[in-house]
């Protein structure tokens, strides 16, 4: 059999282990569905960019503590078979870090929840005694986040694939070794990967991954 090739792989969270967007659920628990709406609406006509778009939603959980967000987090349908999926790769000789532009708090949950090696998040969230507070400045790179991602790995960047379903994804992937493009509602982000995977199991996602190999 064939080595495993890839050393690292780096997974986005929201519409890509996530079944709905994890804000949109976010709005729903704490009453904030409208800004939510506006603000994508803003975005997905390119009204707004990334960071004004991550500021607003950021926001949505302002004046909640992180416990309440986690209730959210546990609570948003996602991908069956993540921490198995995430042993598997890990068993075969990879790093499993989250490539988000969720908030530290975010990310953490995820990693400990299924096992991921490490996380790049943005930042700009004020968490004081456990509340959030109005979001601080918000700068969203995923590209310099795989290189971090990377770079603390001591793995080059062909060696890495991206897997996720969005433009800053799609983005990624040109980036790095290789993408995988999951449930990507957008056909530039699937043009862009190397391999796209419609599917409700993170199982599917891992056999992708071992389908497709770096570049020489």
């Amino acid at each position: 059999m064939t080595a495993f090739a890839w050393r690292l792989v780096t997974v986005d969270i929201d519409g890509t282990l996530t079944l709905v967007h994890g804000w949109r659920r976010m709005a729903e628990a704490f009453h904030r569905v409208p800004e939510f709406e506006a603000s994508n609406r803003r975005f997905f006509a390119h009204e707004i960019g990334e960071d004004p778009h991550l500021a607003d939603l950021l926001d949505l959980a302002n004046g909640h503590t992180v416990a309440e967000v986690e209730e959210v987090l546990a609570s948003t349908p996602r991908l069956s078979g993540i921490a198995e999926g995430v042993a598997t790769l890990r068993g075969l000789g990879a790093r499993v870090a989250l490539l988000s532009h969720n908030p530290p708090y975010v990310c953490s949950w995820y990693q400990r929840r299924f096992g991921f090696d490490d996380f790049d998040a943005t930042p700009g969230s004020i968490v004081v005694d456990g509340v959030l507070g109005r979001p601080g400045p918000v700068h969203a790179d995923k590209r310099g986040g795989v290189v971090r991602l990377a770079g603390r790995a001591g793995v080059p960047l062909r060696a890495v694939v991206h897997v996720g379903d969005g433009w800053s994804d799609a983005e990624v992937f040109r980036e790095v070794g290789g993408g995988i493009a999951v449930n990507a509602p957008l056909p530039e982000v699937r043009a862009a990967a190397s391999l796209a995977v419609n599917s409700g199991r993170f199982d599917d996602v891992v056999a992708a991954i071992r389908s497709i190999a770096p570049p020489p």
